[in-house]
């Protein structure tokens, strides 16, 4: 792969990279607006409300949880939650914009998660919704559905 020379890096994501950080959970969500009939501006609403009950949500649900922005080659072009417990590491959320995806990003950054949860003996989850596609790139990284969760499937990986 020609992209391994770029260099994938993790930052702590601040309050300056919040617009950022909403547009990444917009482009995760295109192809189902595309379905709603929504002006461009109703859209970018929807997201920003989304994003802001999101991030609520997990700094509620996950106090621990560390927010960092992916960034390639000094480019920001995702994100990266992860949660570290005693014996599990909870992926909370992995995205990247669109025109990034597909690259090897996202595994060399799941893969380096197994590495440490490899040498730590945690296993790692992620709550994954059941019709995302990239459902099968995380069953080719080794990960299993172990729990119906209604929209999503609570996947696993375990060293």
């Amino acid at each position: 792969m020609g992209n391994n020379r770029q260099q994938v890096t993790l930052r702590n994501a601040t309050e300056n990279d919040v617009a950022f950080l909403c547009e990444v959970y917009a482009s995760t969500r295109t192809e189902e607006l595309v379905l709603t009939g929504w002006d461009d501006g109703q859209k970018a609403e929807f997201c920003r409300m989304q994003f802001t009950a999101q991030d609520a949500h997990y700094k509620t649900y996950y106090p621990t949880a560390r927010y960092h922005v992916i960034e390639c080659d000094g480019e920001p072009v995702g994100r990266l939650y992860v949660d570290r417990w005693e014996r599990e590491i909870r992926i909370m959320d992995i995205a990247l914009l669109t025109g990034w995806r597909r690259r090897g990003i996202g595994s060399r950054l799941l893969e380096d998660l197994q590495a440490e949860g490899e040498a730590a003996g945690k296993a790692l989850s992620i709550h994954v919704e059941k019709f995302n596609p990239a459902l099968q790139w995380y069953e080719r990284l080794g990960f299993q559905a172990v729990e119906d969760k209604n929209v999503y499937w609570l996947m696993r990986w375990e060293a």
